[in-house]
């Protein structure tokens, strides 16, 4: 199973900072299956040159939204493969209280927000909301339950014969700092992580940032930690970096976290072009 990373910001970086290494594109990421099943997980604006890359055999894809801010659709309507009829596309994604996911979808690829509507689209689409019960996509069995974030917003647990894969992008397990306190089955996302070989999780802020913006649904790399070691997981990506955050400051950013949270297994700050292996 390998994870290919496309996008790792949580909007995009800001033109002319040095973001060589880490790149400025928006959450995406791509899950590859020993058989080939492709799933991708949210549709940030790295998504489009994913498109790009797919192998031209390739008949159906799954894209895997954990909800509907901009930043993780943005790059929906640029994904070549919704534009070939021959291409079976799944989207899974959350609805609303009162909207469906389709409804939902439709306000972003419509008039005035992009000139070809959802009806319109030439390939074989099919939607499915989520969270649902256990769904099995090819060779891959997938998990999905609400997490912490404004708004419908769900993680993904992906089991495969090589391992296992937690996505949680824009999550807030700690909430004020008190929530990583509570028993572990109580905290938000704990089940999905739970001993995963790969977590990918949110870890936008600083602590000094984080506490000017309790609620908004996300991270500081400390608390990232915090949740990777709660759920026992073996691999930390720390995931959905802040824009103003260039290659430099990340660097020290996360060595000074890892220095003081001395984790007990392996952490990377997400990179876009980085390749994850998981072989068991």
């Amino acid at each position: 199973m390998k994870v290919v990373m496309w996008g790792t910001r949580g909007s995009l970086a800001t033109p002319g900072r040095d973001t060589a290494r880490y790149g400025g594109n928006t959450s995406c990421v791509e899950v590859i299956g020993e058989a080939g099943a492709r799933l991708i997980l949210d549709a940030g604006t790295g998504i489009r040159a994913l498109g790009m890359a797919l192998p031209p055999g390739l008949r159906r894809v799954d894209v895997l939204l954990t909800h509907l801010h901009m930043d993780h659709i943005q790059g929906l309507g640029f994904f070549g493969p919704l534009f070939n009829p021959a291409m079976e596309v799944h989207i899974w994604g959350p609805a609303s209280a009162t909207l469906s996911l389709r409804t939902r979808l439709m306000r972003y690829l419509s008039a005035p927000l992009f000139p070809v509507p959802l009806r319109d689209l030439p390939c074989n689409l099919e939607l499915h909301e989520v969270p649902c019960a256990s769904a099995r996509i090819g060779e891959f069995e997938i998990a999905t339950n609400l997490i912490c974030h404004p708004g419908p917003t769900v993680g993904y647990r992906i089991t495969g014969r090589q391992g296992v894969i937690a996505y949680m992008s824009d999550h807030e397990p700690a909430l004020g700092q008190n929530c990583l306190r509570l028993p572990a089955e109580w905290t938000s996302g704990q089940l999905l992580a739970e001993e995963a070989d790969l977590l990918i999780h949110d870890a936008q802020y600083t602590d000094e940032e984080y506490t000017a913006r309790v609620g908004w649904g996300h991270s500081s790399i400390a608390h990232a930690l915090q949740f990777a070691a709660l759920a026992r997981t073996k691999h930390l990506v720390a995931f959905h970096h802040d824009p103003a955050h260039d290659d430099t400051t990340l660097d020290r950013l996360m060595a000074v976290a890892i220095a003081q949270a001395a984790p007990p297994f392996a952490v990377t700050a997400a990179a876009e072009g980085a390749v994850f292996e998981l072989a068991r």
